[in-house]
């Protein structure tokens, strides 16, 4: 009498224990009865998230690395007209690569300079930034990356806008190529070449 109830209570505990493996092993399950095909369906869902982005390079591509652009007008040419640099990380004399990508909307970018460069004298004298001129050629994208005019800062000159974005995603990039103007015999000296005496300008790319 007594293994007949024991035998009842562990049929009792298997049916249970059958019963809560079925429900939480399996997303779902399906019983036929004869050759009915039977089918069941597991299910996952997906999220892709994707951070925004915005890389911007003017010149060599190395963190830390500010480029020099030279003008060194002779004495034969001095205020006679535009001469072409040296320096910069692109082919050609005076040429940097700019190169912008990124993906939440319409680029814009802007240069900033603290001032006219100087030739740091206690009196100074000046060379204005923009006699220093951007050509802007085409390099790997189908459209060229623009270059902002150079102004004597300290605020920001106007923006231009990058290439339109497509879905949202900007990808261009371009040669600059940069001139002086050298129209006019001044003092002689050494203007700019150092944050001093004025001589960087700041690029900033800007996206929503």
């Amino acid at each position: 009498m007594k293994l007949d109830k024991l035998s009842s209570i562990l049929s009792a505990l298997l049916v249970v224990s059958a019963a809560a493996f079925s429900s939480n092993a399996f997303a779902d399950a399906a019983v036929g009865a004869g050759g009915a095909p039977n089918t069941a369906q597991a299910r996952l869902d997906f999220t892709v998230v994707i951070p925004k982005v915005l890389q911007f390079r003017v010149g060599t591509n190395v963190a830390g690395t500010v480029d020099m652009i030279t003008f060194t007008p002779t004495i034969a040419n001095l205020g006679t007209g535009a001469i072409a640099g040296t320096g910069g990380d692109g082919t050609g004399p005076g040429a940097v690569t700019a190169r912008v990508v990124a993906n939440s909307g319409q680029v814009t970018i802007s240069a900033t300079t603290a001032g006219a460069l100087s030739d740091g004298a206690a009196v100074p004298h000046t060379i204005a930034w923009p006699t220093i001129t951007t050509a802007v050629a085409v390099a790997t994208s189908a459209v060229a990356l623009p270059a902002p005019l150079l102004t004597n800062g300290p605020a920001a000159g106007p923006t231009v806008n990058a290439p339109a974005p497509v879905a949202n995603v900007t990808i261009a990039d371009a040669k600059w190529t940069y001139s002086y103007s050298n129209a006019a015999v001044i003092a002689a000296g050494t203007y700019g070449g150092t944050v001093a005496k004025n001589g960087r300008v700041t690029y900033t790319a800007s996206a929503p």
